[in-house]
C-alpha cells in the first residue's frame, strides 16, 4: 500500500481524502509532480463515485448542526481557521510553490496572507449581515439568508488555496457544509486546509476534501441530488459539462471561467505605468484567468509604448520560483506547455511576429512572449492561451478601441490606462467585463462583486453577493394587526 503521508519541502502532507472528519484512502492513486523540476511530490488518493457519495453524505449529515450554529460562533471558528493559516503561512507558501510553480515570494507576501483575510472578511460580514425591513401600513417584509445545504466547490490549479478559500469561506460563513474538490495538478494545500480547519474546531463533516481526476469524481459530485450549490472556477468546456450534470436537479451554479481580457492604452496615458501594467500580465507565467493578454494601444504612441514594454520585459528573471530574484516561473504541466507552444507556433505560421519570446526555454518554462501583426479574428486573439503570451494591436479612435476590446466571446475583465477621467468613464461604461481596472490591475476588494460576463461566467461573488448565492433568500411578510396585544 502506498504511504499516505508525503513530505514536501520539509512539510508533512496527508495525501488521503478528508471525509466526515477522518482521513480516507482510495484503492487507486495518482502521481503529483512538481512543475519546477519534475520531482514526484506524492501519490494522491484517487477518488471516484464512492468517495463523492461519502463526502456528500458527510456534508448532509453535518448540515443541520452547522446551519443552526449561531453566526457569532461560526465567525469565531472562521477566525480560528485564519489564525491557523497565519501560523502555518510559511509551510503553506512553500508547499503551494512546490506544487504549482507560482512564486514563493508572492505566496509569502500576498497570497497566503490573503487566504487568512478571506476567512476573516466573511466572518465579519456574516456578523453584520442584515437587510432593512420593507414596511407598509399593514405589512412588514423581512429578508433573511437561510443556509442552502451541502455545496460542491471545484477549484483550479493556478492559485489553488486562494481561489478555494474565496469559495470555502463564504460557503461556511453562510451556514453551509462543503465538499471541496481541488485540481489534480495542485492538490496539496487543500489537504493542509482540512488539517487547519479541524484544528480550529470546525465540526466533522462541515468541510470535506476529495481528490481525483476530472469527471471520474466530478460528475458524481455535480449530479448528486443532495447538493444544493455548485461553484466552479475553470474552463468553459468543463463548465458546460458541469451545467449539464447539474441540470437534472436544477442545482444553482456559480461559474468563474476563462478570459481574453484587453488592456487599452490611450495616447494620454502614463506610458511607464502602462508598460508596467502590461508586463505584470506575465505574473504566474501568464496562468491567470484575469490577465489582460490583448494589448490594445493607440497608434500614435504604439512605438513609444512598445520600446518601454520590451525594455521592462527584458529585465524579467525566469527560473526557479523559490528564488527571491525570480519573476516568472514554470508552467504547471507538460500538457499545458504543449498547449501554449501550439498557440504560438500556429500564430507565427499564420504571419504573426514575435517581438520577444516565442519559444520554450527548457523544462516546463516558456519565454514571456509578445506577438504582433495578428488579425482580430485569429485564434491567438480570440482564444485563451493561459500562458505568458500577449498580443499587441493598435487602434486610432476610442470607438475602435472599444470595438476591439469587446470583440471576443469572453467578458471577465478589462484594464484601461488613460490620463483623462472623462475618457475613463466613457470607455468603462461601454466595456463588456465583470471587472474593469483603470490605471491599476488585480485589485480585489471582497466587498465588491466579482464574476464574468458572456462566456466568462455566471453569477457574482463577494460581500452580500456571496451570501445571495450560498443562501436561500427568504422574505417573511407579517401583518402585525393579527398579533394579540400582550401588553
Amino acid at each position: 500500500m502506498t504511504d499516505p503521508i508525503t513530505t514536501v519541502a520539509g512539510v508533512t502532507v496527508d495525501t488521503r481524502h478528508w471525509i466526515g472528519g477522518e482521513r480516507v484512502a482510495s484503492a487507486e492513486t495518482f502521481t503529483d509532480v512538481s512543475p519546477i523540476d519534475g520531482t514526484t511530490l506524492g501519490e494522491i488518493a484517487r477518488g471516484g463515485p464512492a468517495e463523492a457519495a461519502a463526502a456528500v453524505a458527510a456534508a448532509k449529515a453535518a448540515f443541520s448542526g452547522w446551519a443552526a450554529t449561531p453566526p457569532g460562533e461560526r465567525a469565531r471558528i472562521l477566525n480560528a481557521i485564519a489564525d491557523g493559516v497565519e501560523k502555518r503561512l510559511e509551510e503553506l507558501a512553500i508547499v503551494e510553490t512546490t506544487d504549482n510553480g507560482a512564486l514563493l515570494r508572492s505566496h509569502r507576501r500576498g497570497v497566503m496572507p490573503r487566504v487568512a483575510h478571506n476567512f476573516r472578511f466573511f466572518a465579519d460580514w456574516l456578523v453584520h449581515l442584515h437587510h432593512e425591513d420593507f414596511e407598509t401600513r399593514a405589512h412588514t417584509n423581512h429578508v433573511s439568508w437561510d443556509p442552502a445545504g451541502p455545496c460542491v466547490l471545484i477549484t483550479p490549479w493556478n492559485a489553488p488555496l486562494m481561489l478555494a478559500t474565496w469559495k470555502v469561506a463564504p460557503a461556511l460563513a453562510a451556514g453551509n457544509t462543503v465538499v471541496l474538490k481541488p485540481a489534480e495538478w495542485s492538490p496539496l494545500t487543500a489537504s493542509l486546509l482540512a488539517d487547519i480547519a479541524a484544528g480550529a474546531g470546525l465540526p466533522a463533516g462541515v468541510l470535506n476534501v476529495v481528490q481525483g481526476y476530472g469527471s471520474e469524481i466530478g460528475d458524481a459530485l455535480t449530479s448528486h441530488p443532495d447538493v444544493r450549490r455548485i461553484s466552479f472556477t475553470g474552463s468553459v468546456p468543463t463548465a458546460r459539462r458541469i451545467a449539464e450534470s447539474a441540470a437534472a436537479n436544477l442545482t444553482p451554479l456559480s461559474l468563474e471561467l476563462g478570459g481574453k481580457s484587453p488592456l487599452l492604452v490611450f495616447a494620454d496615458a502614463d506610458l511607464d505605468l502602462a508598460a508596467d501594467l502590461a508586463v505584470e500580465q506575465y505574473d504566474n507565467a501568464g496562468q491567470v484567468c484575469l490577465a489582460a493578454t490583448r494589448l490594445l494601444v493607440e497608434e500614435s504612441i504604439a512605438d513609444a509604448f512598445t520600446r518601454r514594454f520590451v525594455e521592462k520585459a527584458s529585465r524579467l528573471e525566469q527560473g526557479d520560483p523559490r528564488d527571491e530574484a525570480t519573476d516568472v516561473g514554470p508552467t504547471i504541466h507538460p500538457r499545458q506547455l504543449e498547449k501554449i507552444d501550439g498557440f504560438v507556433q500556429r500564430a507565427l505560421a499564420a504571419g504573426a511576429r514575435a517581438l520577444i519570446g516565442g519559444k520554450r526555454k527548457g523544462g516546463r518554462y516558456y519565454e514571456p512572449t509578445l506577438l504582433t501583426d495578428v488579425a482580430q479574428d485569429s485564434e491567438i486573439v480570440q482564444e485563451e492561451v493561459f500562458g505568458p503570451v500577449l498580443t499587441l494591436q493598435t487602434f486610432t479612435t476610442e470607438d475602435e478601441a472599444v470595438r476591439l476590446a469587446n470583440d471576443t466571446r469572453f467578458g471577465l475583465a478589462a484594464t484601461l490606462v488613460t490620463g483623462d477621467p472623462e475618457r475613463a468613464e466613457r470607455v468603462t461604461s461601454r466595456l463588456v467585463a465583470g471587472t474593469v481596472w483603470v490605471n491599476c490591475f488585480f485589485v480585489r476588494d471582497l466587498r465588491a462583486p466579482f464574476g464574468g460576463s458572456r462566456q466568462s461566467g455566471v453569477g457574482r461573488e463577494g460581500g452580500t453577493w456571496s451570501f445571495d448565492f450560498y443562501c436561500d433568500l427568504k422574505n417573511t411578510v407579517t401583518a402585525p394587526k393579527g398579533f394579540k396585544d400582550h401588553g
